[in-house]
Parts: structure tokens; C-alpha cells; sequence
């Protein structure tokens, strides 16, 4: 039987995470000890005042079909939201909820862009951005930042990639996989140039709770009127209240994207689960302690972990200023032989150390950049430290 499948699908990259994630998972329910740095989540318990909200939902008979959007009662907890913590003016017509920030990008794609239209992208990248593009008929633009800049967008750069074509460009700060934070200044440049060249902005601020030291985050449509018409704001429960599985995302946009990003959702998925939006209206007006808590613990943690990788021989990172995630520079042992493996790629060194010291992390590939792997510190610190042990002695084995 002879068949044609979706040309589309079949362009879309599988993740080159699978067979190290697998065999992790494969090795720990074995019983072996393996210490994962893999992890995109907190480790930490939804907070309790969210579950029992969730739990009296249910007992409440709140387990229907909600607006595709979203209820009320959350768009307006998350308008009060964007006003106190981002100087950021919106109403409920702006808002979308959906089924993870995932969603919410993909909605903001489906809104925007027309087939071969141009969206740009830094690397390394959040490994979803270049196949979410690709579904919504776009082109990802891959730019290459640099370590000495924070991996963050340079003005040259943006105007080398400027086409005709050129529809949006993505801007994640806090930033995963590498942490960095644009400061207002940046955030400036870049708002003047998306206003002059009519560029729309889709601002992932998923980890803007958790940052680090001094540091503050800033949302990019908070700077003027013009630049928040272009900009798609994108945020969600999962990460800074250890949401993940009840899976809420939401978006705010301009009336006119707003609708048709919700009149996408009603046909793909129609409204996200009842029972997780009325527990993330808590989440947003609650008790903010936990948030809090495991900031704290993030960053003892980051620290930690910055000062055992750079005490690596050949091995180094910058600290990162947001999220849970440190990217480690690999360029001084690629090409070497360690522990009788040749390291080629950073597939290889994952392969490596999890083979040989039971330790599992994402190679930089994955993020488009085979120079570095990702550690997440999204995880306990005797994790942290007996992980980073068993690395330091394998790469410093001689």
C-alpha cells in the first residue's frame, strides 16, 4: 500500500534529545544511578494554595467547557498582572489562555505569518522556535550570537537578516537555554528598529520571575505605544509557580491578532482545562511566598554549579542572569579523547558521559549551537554537586 504523507511533517526535525532522554530514563528504571541535567521544569511541588484551589474547582462542579479564550475571571487577574509587574495596560479583549506558552507561540505564528514569510531566531534557540515556524508555513532566519555578548541579539546582525520577507522575530528574555536578560537599553534598539522595519515582536517572557543578583526583567511592549502594537507578549504558569502539567499559557496581543489567535484555538484545541485556569487565577492574585522560595533556591543553585564547571579544566560558563539553565562551552575538549571516546560534537560528549559517569545532559545541538551542552540546576544541589564531580573526574582523567 502505497501512501503520500504531509511534506510539511516530514519537514519537521526530530529532537536529537530522544536517545540520550531515553536512555536516561531507560538506565534510572533499571535502578541505576543515574543524575539528570536535562530537566525544562522545577523540581518544586505546585504550590499548595494552587492545588487545593484546583481540588475545590472540581468539588465545585467547575469541569466544563470554558470560552476558547479563556474565563474572565483569569484574563483579568492576568491584566492586573501585566499592569503591576510590567507597566503594561491591557484588557480582557487583548488576552488568549491556552494550553501551555507553547500554544500561545504557535497561535501568535498562525496569526502573523503567510507562507514564506521570514521570522527571526537566535541561536542558541529554545528548540521549538524553528519547528513551530516551519508548521505555520514561515522560514526560520537563524542568527549566531555570541558568548561575549550573552548570547544575545547584536543591531548588525538584525539588519544583515532583514529581508522583504521578513515578518517577526522572536525575542526570549530571561532567556532558555542561555539565561541572558536584555537590558533596557537593548530592548530599546531593538524596539526602534521592529518600529521603523514594521517587524512584530513575539516576546517569550516565560521565566520573567525568576532572575537573578540585580537583575530585572523588562518587557519589550512596555517601552511605548508603537512597539506594543507590533509585540506579542507570551508567559505562563509552568515555571514560575511549578506548573507544567496544568498546562495554562497566555498571550496578549493587540485586538486584532488577540481574535484571531483565538479563533485559531477554538477549532485546534477549543478552551484550555477549566480546573487549571480557575487554580492559575490563585496562582496570579495568592500568596507570592513560594515564587519566592524557589528563586532562592535557583539561585543558590546557579552558583554553585557556574563555580564547579568553570573549576573543570577545559570546560567553561558564564553565569546565568534568569531561568534554570547554565550553557556549558565545550570548544577545548571538542576534538580530544577522553575515557577512550573521541568528542566531536557535543551528541558525542552527551553520549559520553552518560555512558561512562551516569550523567545525562542536552547537547548544544539541540539549541543549534554543537559547541556547548545544557545543564538545568532545576534540580537538588547534591544532584548538582555529585553530577558535576562525576564529570570533573572524567574530563580530567588522564
Amino acid at each position: 500500500m502505497s501512501y503520500i504523507l504531509s511534506k510539511k511533517a516530514l519537514q519537521i526535525s526530530p529532537s536529537v534529545t530522544l536517545e540520550i532522554t531515553a536512555k536516561a530514563k531507560a538506565m534510572k528504571a533499571k535502578g541505576i544511578d543515574v543524575v539528570s541535567f536535562g530537566a525544562g521544569e522545577p523540581d518544586f511541588e505546585t504550590p499548595s494554595n494552587i492545588k487545593d484551589e484546583g481540588i475545590n474547582a472540581i468539588k465545585s462542579g467547575k469541569t466544563r467547557y470554558t470560552p476558547a479564550s479563556g474565563i474572565v475571571e483569569l484574563k483579568e487577574a492576568i491584566c492586573n498582572k501585566f499592569n503591576n509587574d510590567n507597566n503594561l495596560l491591557y484588557k480582557s479583549g487583548n488576552i488568549v489562555i491556552s494550553n501551555g506558552a507553547k500554544q500561545s507561540i504557535y497561535n501568535a505564528l498562525l496569526a502573523i505569518i503567510n507562507p514564506e514569510d521570514e521570522v527571526i531566531v537566535p541561536v542558541p534557540y529554545w528548540v521549538s522556535y524553528p519547528e513551530l515556524i516551519k508548521l505555520a508555513d514561515g522560514k526560520p532566519v537563524l542568527i549566531k550570537t555570541k558568548e561575549e555578548n550573552s548570547f544575545k541579539y547584536e543591531m548588525n546582525d538584525l539588519n544583515k537578516a532583514l529581508t522583504s520577507k521578513t515578518k517577526a522575530i522572536i525575542l526570549n528574555s530571561p532567556n532558555n537555554p542561555t539565561g541572558s536578560i536584555y537590558s533596557k537599553e537593548e530592548l530599546a534598539e531593538i524596539a526602534d528598529w521592529a518600529v521603523k522595519n514594521n517587524i512584530f515582536v513575539i516576546s517569550d517572557e516565560i521565566y520573567e520571575k525568576l532572575v537573578y543578583d540585580t537583575e530585572k526583567h523588562i518587557s519589550i511592549a512596555s517601552l511605548n505605544d508603537e512597539i506594543k502594537n507590533l509585540t506579542i507578549v507570551v508567559n505562563g504558569m509552568s515555571k514560575a509557580y511549578a506548573m507544567t502539567g496544568w498546562r495554562i499559557g497566555y498571550a496578549a496581543a493587540n485586538e486584532d491578532i488577540a481574535k484571531l489567535m483565538s479563533n485559531i484555538q477554538s477549532h485546534a484545541t477549543s478552551s484550555p482545562c477549566s480546573i487549571s485556569q480557575y487554580a492559575s487565577v490563585e496562582g496570579l492574585v495568592g500568596d507570592q511566598s513560594s515564587v519566592e522560595y524557589m528563586k532562592k533556591h535557583f539561585e543558590e543553585r546557579r552558583n554553585v554549579m557556574v563555580d564547579m564547571v568553570n573549576s573543570i579544566e577545559g570546560l567553561s560558563c558564564r553565569k546565568p542572569k534568569g531561568a534554570f539553565y547554565v550553557m556549558v562551552n565545550l570548544k577545548n575538549i571538542k576534538g580530544k579523547t577522553i575515557a577512550g571516546m573521541k568528542v566531536e560534537s557535543s551528541l558525542d560528549f552527551a553520549k559520553l558521559l552518560l555512558d561512562k559517569v551516569k550523567v545525562a545532559v542536552i547537547p548544544g545541538i539541540a539549541f543549534g549551537d554543537d559547541d556547548y551542552i545544557r545543564l538545568s540546576y532545576a534540580t537538588s544541589m547534591e544532584n548538582i554537586k555529585e553530577g558535576l564531580r562525576r564529570i570533573k573526574q572524567i574530563v580530567e582523567e588522564k
